[in-house]
């Protein structure tokens, strides 16, 4: 892909980042509060982050919903839609795995009735890296 390409490819992931910001769920607001601004043992995480790939032959990108640098984690948050998105989900997180990245899938509903639940599976993920 050309420099000029991926400029813009980066450029649209950004736009459609902010959008899902503005626009996050319950549980992304609450796991949010959780985990920004180093509040998680002191990882960084970002939100609503684009990881760039081309192992299609094609460059695209996915959106973590939560992403750590420093540990490779992706945690992503999923609701209902996600029960009819099994399939595509298993190979993102194939092709997000073949990236060397980890990733752990949390139901909005867990988020919601046990966030100290699911931050300790988190703190698991990432110490057992």
């Amino acid at each position: 892909m050309s420099l000029n390409s991926r400029r813009e490819l980066s450029h649209i992931a950004k736009i459609v980042c902010r959008d899902l910001r503005k626009r996050q769920t319950k549980a992304e607001s609450m796991m949010w509060e959780a985990v920004r601004d180093r509040r998680l043992d002191g990882k960084k995480f970002l939100r609503q982050h684009p990881i760039l790939h081309d192992i299609t032959g094609k460059e695209t990108f996915f959106i973590a919903d939560f992403y750590c640098h420093e540990t490779g984690l992706i945690v992503e948050l999923d609701g209902e839609y996600h029960t009819y998105r099994l399939a595509e989900d298993e190979n993102r997180d194939l092709i997000l795995r073949n990236q060397g990245l980890k990733v752990i899938r949390i139901k909005n509903e867990d988020v919601e009735l046990d966030l100290m639940g699911v931050l300790e599976r988190i703190r698991n993920e990432y110490r057992s890296r």
